[in-house]
């Protein structure tokens, strides 16, 4: 049975996210700005320890090894900016931190045990940049990028205030790299790291605070057991809303709306929204994006998200040139997976996905009936009418987009409300993640450490597999029985509870991504062979998601590796 979580998500085993800015940046080659040569670092090394160091700073890929001034890249999400070259010459700050990565390249795992597990969590990743250049967009869109990227801002603040990051901010030392990256990167303290996550004494601070997120009381999550007795209460529907919070008034537990609890965020968002309306209006062609844009400021603002569904809904590959949701939406987040995350997902669309769409609309209708007599009664199949996936190219993403591991290559939004229940959800599938050179490099060495030579028959660097894993599993989440859909009287999230629930909505899910395949086959768009490369590049995926673990270390589970 369906959950209300809907995103196919992706991470391997020794990647984290990092994003670059819109623009270029230049910088000398190490020997000029320390004024001596030196032997050169390897660059995976370089961007390694620059997280190692919190450093906002990335050598993006190059042909002889040596840092020129084209391959210097400035990151976001690392507070403030910081500002590497100008007019093609290093600046102090530049130097300074080639000297700060080349003498962290010889250091030794700290004495302190805290400070060795973060240490070790942070050696176990590799950064990966995602770069996108608007060097030659017009005036009206070069604005609307600068109001988004506002927004963004006060989206990664709503969120570290649900995530509890807030409240533990001042406890991490500012002298300390290692703890302000891992802090900074993880939203939180907590270490989450193929080896280090789940032991308590891998933290950012001092002491090990267990962070408590902002949708219940505090005092209430001091039980292990807290979800699960919220669930059993009369008035839970009432409390267990997405688009609020749990406080206590005057003794009693009641639901508080996310407008009224994040005010001093979501007024400003709402001002930046209408601000970036106004400036992309101007270009061409962008009715409905001004038109969702608007509807979105006025959500912000009531906690009425319905008609900016209908509003986004109303958006695809023909009509915009830009992909924009700014919501809450999914709660992964949320140990009781009931409240939604604040996240915005900006991108350009990629006019590739049209192709798909002209193949695969037409199927929609055979595949909802397929679905129907899997399930069985007392399900009856129903008439579906759902955008296929749009392909889009991530420019940033803020808030529970930008996971500490891995990032979202599908979803299929949004998870409540008519839009959803009447199968008019929009879906897109990420086709700029893991792309780069480095990532393809990196799975492709992983998967030769878990199949054979005849099974790595079928294995491919091409993004085609991948993506028609994700365009069908997005695609079943629209179909079947919806999170709303009743079985002896209740939906899933009464009879399973929300962890649960959210497994079996993604098993679901990716269980079409694998039976689908042989219906293309059928109209004659696949080949066998593709149907085998869909399938070992799903088993990738899946035992990706298998080597991080079935639960966190709350005890929560994790949708992707228990599916």
């Amino acid at each position: 049975m369906p959950g209300p979580m809907n995103a196919r998500r992706f991470a391997t085993l020794a990647v984290t996210l990092a994003l670059a800015g819109c623009g270029s940046s230049n910088a000398p080659r190490p020997a000029d700005a320390r004024g001596q040569a030196e032997a050169p670092l390897d660059r995976a090394r370089f961007n390694q320890l620059a997280l190692r160091l919190n450093l906002p700073l990335y050598w993006a890929e190059d042909d002889d090894s040596v840092l020129q001034p084209s391959e210097v890249r400035s990151l976001l999400f690392y507070g403030e900016p910081v500002t590497w070259v100008v007019d093609g010459e290093a600046t102090p700050a530049l130097t300074q931190a080639i000297a700060r990565i080349r003498a962290a390249n010889a250091e030794e795992p700290p004495a302190d045990p805290r400070r060795a597990l973060l240490f070790e969590e942070l050696e176990s990743v590799a950064p990966t940049l995602i770069e996108t250049d608007l060097r030659e967009l017009s005036a009206p869109e070069r604005a609307f990028v600068e109001h988004m990227q506002t927004v963004a801002s006060l989206i990664d603040a709503i969120y570290a205030r649900q995530r509890g990051m807030d409240a533990l901010r001042d406890q991490v030392d500012p002298n300390d790299p290692l703890s302000q990256s891992v802090f900074r990167r993880n939203w939180g303290p907590e270490c989450l790291g193929a080896t280090t996550e789940g032991n308590e004494a891998c933290s950012a601070i001092e002491g090990a605070p267990s962070p408590r997120v902002d949708a219940y009381p505090s005092a209430l999550q001091e039980d292990d057991g807290f979800c699960a007795q919220l669930e059993a209460r009369d008035d839970a529907s009432a409390l267990l809303t997405p688009f609020t919070v749990v406080v206590e008034r005057e003794g009693a537990l009641v639901a508080m709306p996310y407008h009224e609890r994040y005010a001093e965020w979501m007024r400003p968002i709402a001002a930046e929204l209408r601000a970036a309306a106004d400036a992309i209006g101007q270009a061409p062609n962008e009715e409905a994006l001004v038109t969702y844009l608007r509807a979105a400021a006025d959500a912000f603002e009531t906690n009425r998200w319905e008609p900016a569904d209908e509003a986004w809904a109303a958006m695809n590959a023909r009509n915009s040139r830009w992909y924009v949701r700014v919501a809450p939406d999914e709660t992964y987040w949320d140990p009781c997976s009931q409240h939604a995350g604040f996240h915005l997902t900006f991108a350009r669309i990629n006019q590739g996905s049209i192709a798909w769409q002209d193949r695969l609309t037409p199927l929609q209708p055979r595949m909802e009936a397929q679905i129907a007599e899997l399930a069985g009664e007392p399900y009856a199949a129903r008439e579906v009418s759902f955008h296929l996936p749009d392909f889009i190219d991530i420019v940033l993403n803020a808030g529970d987009d930008r996971d500490a591991f891995g990032a979202t290559i599908g979803q299929s939004l949004p998870n409540w409300g008519p839009v959803a229940d009447e199968g008019r959800g929009r879906t897109v599938a990420m086709t700029n993640l893991y792309t780069d050179p480095d990532s393809l490099a990196r799975r492709r060495t992983t998967a030769r450490s878990l199949f054979t030579e005849a099974a790595l028959a079928r294995y491919t660097d091409d993004q085609t597999p991948a993506l028609l894993s994700t365009i069908l599993h997005e695609a079943t989440h629209n179909l079947g029985p919806s999170h709303d859909y009743r079985a002896n009287g209740q939906t899933d999230v009464e009879a399973f509870g929300g962890g649960l629930a959210s497994m079996l909505e993604e098993l679901k899910a990716q269980s079409g991504a694998l039976y689908y395949p042989l219906l293309l086959q059928s109209e004659g768009i696949l080949t066998r062979a593709q149907i085998e490369e869909v399938w070992l590049d799903s088993m990738v995926w899946a035992l990706g998601h298998i080597s991080r673990g079935m639960v966190t270390p709350s005890g929560q589970r994790k949708p992707y590796s228990q599916l």
